[in-house]
């Protein structure tokens, strides 16, 4: 086929969405389709045998390592000329929008993904008056579509709870040559633990993903400051626009931040861990956290969509009902539940092994080729008579 992806958001910025987008382009390329990429400008030509085309924007208020992508009038030549078979908007903004115009345009059948709830992130950054319009907004691109893509059935749930139609799983898979317990690494251990007290008893709690405050980071923080430190150490890989403002609130407590990691390196760091930590609710899946279960480690998270997909309590981790928790009571609560893991290790082996069990059960080729199905329905569907 040929298929043109049109997104807010791709390399080198390192998230959720653009990992999935990577991996979504290369089994393309592996199956022999054509893909044409529209988006930010990335300092790249071409990815995974895509045509790669960027634009300029400017940053989001509320989320500046997001932007208002603007259509280029060379975005609307090169679809001309590449004829798509349909349209993919990955979390369609602003460059989603005058996309899907130029789609309707074309006469070409359009797809969309549903990746980051934009909604929650206006309330958590003090926006509170635009949460409504943003739900209106993205209801208003996404039901203009063929199908809208979702990555687990919590956040499907919550979307149509607000209105949205034709709603499509697409499930996320994990490398598991790659994430494994095997890579654990009693030497990088020792350079987290380096200069600490009987080193061989400390647990370590591990958090990955972007540092900043809309994924609930200071509930970790301050659950961890209140923890006994001769038995655990935190480290935090990652970085963001919080990374200034955590270093400070736990300079006068052990603790490791290690900034962006990729590859074996972070496959390392999640198996050479022994307890994953996630307190974000804002997730509508959680890739990081499917990367530690199939390292083998129980995560202690939040009761919220996309993370109860892949952790059931008392299973494959522990899982905080914090709503209607005042801030207080949250963090006892959730430092309560990172003690238990401390202090039980075999809870922590227990939990670790059905957590690899369950990781092992997603593929990346299953969860993709639920994609490709999606665009060769649509595209079958216009191209009947009836539709015609």
């Amino acid at each position: 086929m040929r298929i043109a992806i049109i997104t807010e958001n791709f390399l080198p910025k390192l998230d959720g969405v653009t990992r999935t987008l990577a991996r979504l382009l290369e089994h393309l390329q592996a199956a022999g389709h054509q893909v044409l990429l529209l988006g930010p400008e990335c300092g790249m030509e071409h990815y995974a045998g895509a045509e790669v085309i960027g634009t300029r924007g400017l940053p989001l208020p509320f989320y500046p390592e997001l932007r208002f992508n603007f259509f280029r009038p060379l975005f609307l030549r090169r679809l001309l000329e590449f004829r798509p078979e349909v349209v993919h908007l990955v979390d369609p903004v602003v460059l989603g929008a005058t996309g899907l115009a130029a789609a309707r345009l074309l006469q070409v059948p359009v797809v969309s993904s549903y990746h980051t709830n934009l909604a929650a992130y206006c309330t958590h950054f003090g926006f509170g008056l635009l949460t409504r319009p943003m739900w209106l907004y993205n209801r208003f691109i996404h039901t203009q579509c063929a199908l809208t893509f979702c990555p687990s059935p919590s956040t499907a749930a919550m979307l149509r709870v607000q209105g949205f139609e034709r709603l499509r799983i697409w499930p996320r898979g994990v490398d598991t040559e790659l994430f494994l317990p095997e890579r654990r690494s009693e030497a990088l251990r020792a350079e987290w633990l380096v200069g600490r007290v009987e080193p061989e008893r400390k647990t370590v709690l591990l958090y990955v993903g972007r540092l900043s405050w809309e994924k609930n980071l200071r509930l970790l923080v301050q659950a961890y400051r209140g923890m006994d430190h001769t038995r655990c150490h935190l480290v935090i890989v990652g970085d963001g626009p919080a990374a200034v403002e955590i270093r400070q609130e736990l300079s006068d407590v052990p603790v490791t931040l290690t900034g962006y990691l990729e590859g074996e390196d972070l496959a390392r760091a999640y198996a050479s861990a022994d307890v994953f930590a996630f307190p974000s609710y804002t997730e509508t899946f959680g890739q990081v956290v499917l990367e530690a279960l199939a390292s083998g480690l129980p995560m202690v998270g939040l009761l919220a969509e996309g993370v109860r997909d892949l952790v059931t309590h008392e299973q494959t981790g522990l899982l905080l009902d914090a709503q209607e928790m005042d801030q207080q009571e949250q963090v006892d609560r959730y430092r309560a539940l990172l003690e238990r893991l401390v202090w039980d290790r075999a809870s922590r082996v227990r939990m670790g092994q059905a957590a690899l069990l369950e990781a092992r059960r997603r593929s990346w080729f299953e969860a993709m080729e639920c994609v490709v199905q999606g665009y060769y329905e649509v595209a079958r569907t216009l191209s009947t008579p009836a539709a015609a």
